[in-house]
């Protein structure tokens, strides 16, 4: 994605609400314990109005900030994971790729929340007396950022989805908001993929159904802010940012966890990814 200095530097569909053309379809709900905003951009015009792909992009904010609701987690995953499988459909067999720099704290969920995904591929042909019937077939992988790989994370996801073969992909980053009361208060998913790093102006290769060839699914929560002024570019991160990964992390690997394993209950997959 090309951004002109006028351009909000943001990743969320929601931020760019007030400028949509018409006809966009904006649909409002609640579930989960999540107030949910669903804004349809069906056609390409409409997309390249506000600078983004064709696709539905789901908007999830909680009663509270993230790193308040441990003890609400469950409830924010449940809802999470209904509103994933409405964009999954019936995929059975999927990726679940973690985007980012580990190393660096506001650039980190993506590895976080794969590092609590119930993996399950292998157990047909390494447990085959286990019964998996309550399980999805899941692989996942945190492929790093080019800086550390020299591969373009759409390069790697390309070639083990070719390997693979999987039914869908799903891939969790941390955005970038224009409004700093959304960081940690937003969950996006939306099936129109992801151009990692776009929101602070280091924009990678897409990663979407055009470039992969299999349903998309981008997961991701605002973690970093535009404070510039005058078209320069200053980017911040809240105090308790830690706290806002590693809660954002439980509820949206538990939301994954839930959507993908119908067989198992929450607390038992937590036990399974702990």
């Amino acid at each position: 994605m090309i951004f002109k200095p006028e351009t909000p530097r943001t990743d969320l569909a929601l931020e760019l609400s007030d400028n949509l053309p018409e006809g966009v379809e904006v649909r409002s709900g609640t579930i989960g314990g999540f107030t949910v905003t669903d804004i349809n951009l069906k056609s390409e015009s409409a997309a390249r109005s506000v600078g983004k792909s064709v696709g539905r992009y789901l908007t999830l904010e909680p009663r509270d900030s993230f790193e308040m609701i441990p003890s609400s987690a469950d409830e924010y995953s449940m809802g999470l994971s209904e509103k994933l499988r409405e964009l999954l459909g019936g995929a059975s067999s999927v990726f679940v790729a973690g985007l980012g720099n580990e190393c660096i704290t506001p650039d980190s969920l993506g590895p976080r929340v794969v590092s609590h995904i119930f993996a399950t591929r292998h157990l047909p042909t390494d447990a085959p007396d286990l019964d998996t019937s309550g399980l999805g077939l899941v692989s996942c992988a945190a492929p790093g950022v080019m800086g550390q790989t020299g591969i373009e994370t759409s390069e790697f996801l390309g070639s083990l989805i070719g390997k693979l073969s999987p039914d869908a992909v799903i891939v969790i980053d941390a955005l970038a908001c224009q409004d700093p009361r959304h960081l940690g208060r937003t969950i996006q998913l939306t099936d129109a993929g992801i151009s990692p790093g776009s929101g602070v102006m280091n924009s990678r290769s897409e990663v979407s159904k055009r470039t992969l060839g299999i349903p998309c699914i981008a997961i991701g929560v605002p973690t970093v802010a535009d404070a510039g002024t005058s078209g320069e570019p200053l980017m911040v991160t809240p105090k308790n940012i830690d706290k806002l990964i590693s809660t954002s992390a439980m509820i949206i690997s538990g939301g994954i966890n839930k959507c993908l394993h119908k067989g198992l209950s929450l607390g038992e997959l937590r036990l399974l990814t702990a």
